[in-house]
């Protein structure tokens, strides 16, 4: 099945590669030449484990290309369009920014030929009522319109695109179109389908609620457990056996309950927020009310953290030394985007501390991000003589590390765990302060 999938981001460049690692002819689409340019050559623009080795794979076999310049040649005969293009939060508040959707949208509807009856599949994180618009945007181009929400996990896209939970089919109202837009979706998911993934189809609105529902549910949950952290500090309870005991409910799960610094990423935050925007235009605002708390709890969690920084140095980190181990916003990516690691690093360097931050792989987007924190590669040389030690991002490299083996290089054994992931009495067995958020 030839197709395209227009824009090549984080979302973007994955799908097309795995697209074309399942068989079908993918032309890329993306207004950034350098990033063309990188993935033309195989190499991806940003870090996400297997996906490299699959560019390089696909573009050598001839089933994928890429091209900042498209043309109606580029679209005639593709059974499907994908949009992936971001959503971001809105310079001017919460809501998401449609800016790239819609030229997105536009450019199709310029280079279609509209004797095709083509299908535009929309993938990008939208509020709810947008698909409709689309849909009118693409009158008169002969193509259906669906929406396929993805639920990419940063670290996992790659299994989450070949082997996903579910696949989520919004449809229009209009017979011919649903059908034709189920039609291409099967076609190009057969494989995935044949795994027996299962398959939810409803309308344009489920589709678009599911991605930001979903998140928000997350980022709930999220949020509850650091609240209750906070309650734990509270009580001198400790957070990390309570998310134990709630984890072997069954209606509640483990997973998602690690107290700590709280989310971050490119989705979870700005989703929550757009969510919540798009509610109260539906003069519908209070029943998302509770989100404006989860986030509140979530950026709470950061400052509470240096609050915990401060005490563990006697009240103030001013002229103290201090490294942030993690940069990126979890482990196995190298996306820095409000990451809470970055934003507790600026925060001690705001109030005096000389920060250095460590990362295996993130360094270089952190720099940009963050020009006035110091970078450092190696990770011994950035524990040389620290004052204190922040666990930010639970990567295995620091969860890992031997706190025996670390001791002599530090000036005062004491560590910030952020993310409630290092194991206690081992770090304190090796003379460390071990100081837990919520514990």
């Amino acid at each position: 099945m030839k197709m395209t999938v227009i824009g090549c981001g984080y979302l973007g460049a994955v799908h097309a590669a795995c697209m074309a690692s399942l068989g079908h002819d993918v032309v890329g689409i993306d207004v950034d030449r350098q990033k063309v340019r990188a993935l033309c050559a195989g190499k991806a623009p940003f870090h996400e484990p297997g996906l490299e080795e699959m560019l390089a794979q696909e573009t050598a076999a001839g089933r994928l290309r890429f091209t900042a310049e498209p043309t109606p040649r580029d679209l005639a005969g593709a059974g499907i369009h994908f949009i992936t293009v971001g959503t971001p939060q809105s310079d001017d508040g919460g809501a998401a920014d449609l800016s790239h959707l819609m030229g997105a949208v536009d450019m199709i509807v310029e280079l279609l030929d509209p004797t095709e009856r083509t299908v535009v599949v929309g993938k990008s994180t939208v509020p709810v009522g947008t698909a409709h618009t689309v849909e009118e945007r693409l009158a008169g181009t002969g193509a259906a319109l669906a929406w396929n929400p993805e639920f990419l996990r940063e670290g996992y896209a790659v299994e989450d695109t070949l082997r996903p939970s579910r696949l989520v089919y919004g449809l229009s109202a209009d017979a011919d179109s649903a059908f034709r837009g189920r039609d291409a979706l099967d076609e190009a998911y057969r494989p995935i389908l044949d795994a027996g993934t299962p398959v939810i189809v409803d309308s344009f609105s489920t589709a678009e609620l599911v991605k930001v529902a979903a998140n928000s549910f997350l980022a709930t949950k999220i949020s509850f457990i650091n609240a209750m952290a906070e309650i734990c500090d509270a009580t001198g309870a400790d957070v990390t056996m309570l998310a134990q005991a709630l984890g072997h409910d069954e209606r509640i799960g483990r997973r998602a309950l690690g107290a700590g610094i709280g989310f971050g990423g490119g989705c979870l935050p700005k989703d929550i927020r757009a969510f919540v925007a798009r509610a109260e235009e539906l003069n519908k605002g209070e029943s998302v009310a509770f989100l404006r708390e989860v986030d509140a709890i979530n950026t709470r969690g950061r400052t509470r953290a240096v609050a915990a920084a401060e005490a563990a140095l006697g009240g103030s980190v001013t002229g103290k030394t201090i490294t942030v181990l993690g940069a990126s916003f979890k482990p196995d990516t190298d996306d820095v985007r409000d990451s809470p690691a970055l934003d507790v690093a600026s925060r001690l360097h705001e109030r005096g501390a000389n920060v250095r931050v460590t990362d295996p792989i993130a360094l270089t987007n952190a720099a940009i991000d963050k020009p006035h924190l110091t970078m450092v590669e190696d990770l011994h040389a950035a524990l040389t003589d620290a004052d204190l030690v922040f666990l930010a991002t639970e990567w295995s490299q620091f969860v890992d590390m031997d706190p025996a083996d670390i001791g002599p290089l530090v000036r005062t054994r004491t560590i910030v765990d952020g993310r409630n992931a290092l194991d206690r009495e081992a770090w304190n067995a090796a003379g460390w302060t071990h100081v837990g958020l919520g514990r």
